[in-house]
């Protein structure tokens, strides 16, 4: 299918790796020019190299940011070209204890999630409505509904670009721009891939056995009984950035393997 991305340019915060980096990877294989970010140099590089080396046509370029610091945000945003395309997906987590949160890192993991995404939209999004065409897409999590009682401040964040995602769409009105986001379930990122060797090696496993048991213990209403890949996650966002997708707009859409229980 033709996603008719040719002639646009997205912009996909924290997309050295993981599920930002698979988007990457797809929107370039549907012809769009796509621009990369990341906290450091080394890895921006590392993963502009990867790119041109499977896609040696793609249109890729990267700009260094950390989303921590709204001076390199603002000054990320002002050498950006004109963008169609915005994908809010840089994120942290860590587990804590919530009685061990600090309001240092209660504001620190607010700032990266939340506030990165109201920033470059404040910026983006008036452009689009007047250049009459525009896909904004923040990438959630189903933590972001069912809260882990370990990661109580990182699924507060979920939740909250939700509600920003909801907001937006209803500023859009009579418009092509289109708002949506898109809740991820558990997926096999690069960090988790790293833990979860760890643990099979402490553990004497080998990685499969140990990432059905963590899958077993920690999401067992999962109907896929198996992590997701950040490439199964970025089919569902480059289809919400094209323009066939225009009749989507403000809907919150599922890529959860099944583990959410609700309608």
């Amino acid at each position: 299918m033709d996603l008719q991305l040719q002639s646009k340019t997205a912009f996909i915060s924290g997309s050295t790796q993981g599920i930002g980096f698979a988007i990457a990877q797809q929107l370039l294989r549907e012809g769009a020019t796509v621009i990369i970010n990341g906290r450091s140099e080394e890895k921006l590089a590392a993963a502009l190299q990867k790119l041109k080396a499977e896609l040696p046509e793609a249109a890729v370029s990267g700009i260094v940011a950390d989303f921590l610091s709204g001076e390199q945000v603002d000054t990320l945003i002002n050498s950006l070209p004109q963008v169609d395309i915005l994908i809010h997906n840089v994120g942290v987590f860590e587990l804590r204890n919530f009685t061990e949160i600090t309001d240092e890192q209660w504001l620190s993991i607010f700032e990266v999630n939340v506030l990165s995404s109201i920033r470059l939209s404040r910026r983006l999004f008036p452009k689009m409505i007047a250049r009459g065409w525009g896909r904004v897409v923040f990438i959630s999590s189903e933590s972001g509904v069912n809260i882990p009682e370990n990661m109580i401040h990182y699924g507060m964040t979920k939740t909250a670009l939700l509600s920003i995602s909801n907001g937006l769409a209803k500023l859009t009105k009579n418009t092509q721009v289109t708002i949506n986001a898109v809740l991820g379930g558990p997926t096999y990122s690069d960090g988790v891939a790293a833990a979860v060797t760890q643990i099979a090696k402490a553990q004497d496993l080998t990685e499969e056995q140990m990432k059905g048991i963590i899958i077993q213990n920690t999401n067992p209403t999962s109907l896929l009984q198996r992590f997701i890949s950040p490439s199964e996650i970025a089919s569902t966002v480059t289809y919400l950035c094209s323009p066939l997708a225009s009749a989507t707009n403000g809907a919150v859409t599922r890529v959860d393997g099944g583990v959410l229980t609700s309608l």
